[in-house]
């Protein structure tokens, strides 16, 4: 194992208790850092602790950690409805909805709360521009990056790293020593364009299947079944789609195609329509597929 560096974060915070936030607070947890969760309110706060405990109560039962380990690491995170409580934080994730003018605000709040001159601002969007939440952080332009995990993040070892043209050099080089030597991930430098390097490859793809389904070309079981049996996916794009929220894939697909205008970005009409209907996959019990 390598030394501890001089730049180890013992104190992380995260905005957003939701299926993302929880999963950066649980492998922080696990991690052995001191945690604390800000949600809108008191409900959202203790619906974060819930999430938290059943998945690490599912991974003992997978055999995963010991019972000992799960229960510590709940322990060591607060779940709260204050937002002051960022105060002595020395990095903050991010995670709330996939909504621009609500991770602004959020970046506002937190460069007059977190009282660290040196403390990390990281968003963990899947696709607004960095910069643009720099310049919302005011004065700590050059303390935010994007610090963007996959679901689910204690499984999935990839983080994207995205320095913004204001983030300073050792901002980036604290972040990626972070994510490789406390969180043991296994981080890729991402450029801040719309969708970075992942979804930008990504995206596309889950909307190609959406609109083949949607034109009758071959149904949604053949779909994914073909990917899954004759490609080597894990997951057919269909359900990967359900899995990842139809409302963020269609938040980042529209990300996309404001900035780069092409049509592969577009969002097909029977997305756009599931998520108008409240229909987003996996969270709401339905979406391509049911889950009822």
């Amino acid at each position: 194992m390598s030394d501890v560096s001089i730049d180890t974060i013992s104190r992380v915070g995260v905005v957003g208790g939701g299926i993302m936030g929880s999963g950066i607070a649980e492998v922080c947890a696990k991690a052995d850092l001191d945690v604390v969760v800000v949600e809108v309110d008191d409900d959202a706060a203790s619906a974060a602790a819930e999430r938290i405990g059943k998945s690490l109560r599912r991974a003992v039962g997978r055999g995963k950690i010991e019972a000992s380990e799960a229960e510590a690491a709940l322990e060591r995170v607060v779940f709260s409805s204050d937002f002051s409580k960022l105060a002595d934080r020395e990095l903050v994730v991010e995670a709330v909805v996939e909504d621009k003018q609500t991770k602004l605000d959020v970046f506002r709040r937190l460069s007059g709360v977190v009282e660290d001159e040196r403390a990390i601002l990281a968003s963990n969007t899947s696709s607004i521009p960095i910069v643009e939440l720099a310049v919302a952080a005011g004065a700590r332009e050059a303390n935010v990056l994007g610090l963007h995990f996959f679901n689910p993040v204690p499984v999935l070892s990839l983080v994207e790293i995205i320095p913004s043209l204001l983030t300073s050099e050792e901002v980036t080089r604290r972040a990626r020593e972070f994510a490789v030597e406390q969180l043991h991930k296994d981080p890729i430098v991402a450029p801040d364009r719309a969708g970075f390097t992942v979804n930008a490859l990504l995206i596309p793809y889950l909307l190609s299947a959406i609109r083949m389904l949607e034109q009758g070309l071959a149904t949604a079981e053949d779909i994914d079944r073909g990917m899954v049996n004759g490609c080597a996916h894990p997951m057919g794009p269909l359900a990967l789609a359900d899995l990842i929220g139809l409302d963020t894939v269609m938040g980042v697909a529209e990300t996309l195609y404001a900035e780069h205008r092409e049509q592969l970005f577009a969002p097909p009409p029977l997305l756009q329509r599931l998520v108008a209907a409240g229909l987003l996959g996996r969270k709401s019990g339905r979406g391509l597929y049911s889950y009822s």
